[in-house]
């Protein structure tokens, strides 16, 4: 894998993910109590003994940064490295990325290296897992210029995705990005004798979809993003040049998901802290790398814990946790009732000053008060929850703009930093 470099695209403005992208890039999102979303793309590549790395950020860009700074480190004699290329003006450009091609093609430069051959362009936003290698290999035995990975999916995701239409080698003969249209749908279907034939399990999924993984021979990543200016490689390289290129699609069959939206992101949380999860953070062939925070063992006293995650560094006294993700530095009054809600912790432990001072200004604690109730919520980083409140959306909104909390598809959002008086309900 010496001849392929890996580029992960760190996203635009994360609006889907609002209020979580208010202070952060979305590959920067918690992710699992004691992760970031980045870590999924680059432990992939670590784990596919592909480490030259290149991350292309732009928005709310520093905590990002200051996590792969710490996070990833590599000796003098690996010749790996992660480099981040942030959005900048130059002779050439003096704008910011347009799209994920106008990213990749304001930094030919830094890709067009001696002895490498081929490009793999990566999103920043999934989970999954993915022998990168397999994929790399397929691409040259078809003898193709590109490569997508696609995963098949059900008729009723076809207006999120792009689908493609493959012949019977697997060769893309055309593409629609996000087709609302039934004849254009049922042109694009596939029957499962299609799927079975190429090693895929369809399952009742007769469309196939780009999962926004792309394999590049080099030279070919040149000449198509210089024979253009358009910004994106769905909506606009890839219709194009099916046309023009040999593209192949690579199938494949493992869990996979978009966490790019506040439903999605929610519903992966609480999956990993199934007894059975589809994607398994306990793999140690193809572990998941994050930044070391040496905090100790979390303090657990007579409390309730069922189906949940709980991370390091915690203090939870007494209290009720189902079905829920705790993130670190988590602390957690008695008698505390969680229930289906990710609790993303702390970024530090509040001194004793910092303590007296926040009471003498009737600030609560860093952390969740005695007797307060949390369902159905997520609870960004460093917020402030007094005793006795409840955030529980018992009125089934669905979309709410609040001072101090947010409803995004019924999904109660606390922001970070967020203040929560003592008996507040939401």
């Amino acid at each position: 894998m010496d001849n392929v470099i890996s580029v992960i695209l760190g996203g635009g403005r994360g609006t889907r993910l609002y209020p979580l992208t208010k202070e952060r890039s979305k590959p920067a999102v918690p992710l699992a109590g004691k992760y970031r979303i980045i870590d999924i793309p680059i432990s992939n590549c670590l784990n596919s003994n592909l480490n030259k790395i290149y991350v292309l950020t732009q928005f709310n860009s520093t905590s990002l940064h200051r996590h792969i700074t710490r996070a990833y480190k590599f000796d003098n004699f690996s010749r790996g490295f992660i480099e981040l290329l942030a959005a900048n003006q130059t002779i050439e450009s003096m704008d910011w990325y347009q799209g994920t091609a106008d990213a990749v093609r304001q930094n030919l430069r830094f890709f067009n290296q001696p002895n490498i051959d081929y490009a793999l362009i990566l999103s920043g936003d999934q989970l999954y897992r993915m022998n990168y290698p397999q994929a790399i290999k397929e691409h040259i035995r078809t003898g193709a210029e590109i490569t997508i990975a696609t995963i098949p999916v059900e008729r009723k995701c076809a207006q999120s995705f792009g689908i493609l239409k493959v012949d019977e080698q697997g060769r893309i003969v055309d593409f629609f990005e996000k087709p609302k249209d039934d004849k254009t749908i049922d042109s694009l279907s596939l029957d499962a004798s299609f799927f079975d034939r190429h090693g895929v399990r369809a399952k009742g999924r007769t469309l196939l979809a780009s999962m926004g993984i792309y394999i590049f021979n080099l030279e070919v990543l040149n000449d198509v993003l210089k024979e253009t200016n358009k910004s994106d490689f769905g909506k606009d390289i890839i219709p194009e040049v099916i046309k023009k290129r040999r593209v192949f699609a690579y199938f494949f069959d493992g869990y996979w998901e978009d966490i790019g939206t506040i439903k999605s992101f929610y519903e992966a949380n609480l999956k990993l802290a199934s007894l059975s999860p589809s994607f398994n953070l306990y793999d140690e062939k193809a572990p998941i790398y994050t930044n070391p925070l040496f905090l100790p063992g979390s303090i657990i006293n007579a409390c309730k814990i069922t189906q949940s995650i709980i991370s390091d560094g915690c203090i939870i006294n007494n209290a009720e946790i189902h079905n829920s993700v705790i993130g670190s530095r988590s602390i957690i009054g008695e008698n505390a009732i969680i229930k289906d809600s990710i609790i993303m912790g702390a970024d530090y432990y509040e001194s004793e000053s910092n303590i007296r001072t926040n009471r003498f200004k009737k600030i609560p604690d860093i952390g969740i008060g005695n007797n307060s109730r949390i369902v159905g919520a997520i609870i960004d980083k460093n917020v402030h929850i007094g005793a006795n409140v409840s955030i529980e959306n018992t009125k089934k909104i669905e979309r709410l703009d609040e001072k101090n909390y947010m409803i995004r598809d019924y999904i109660v959002i606390i922001p970070k930093g967020s203040v929560i008086p003592p008996n507040t309900v939401t």
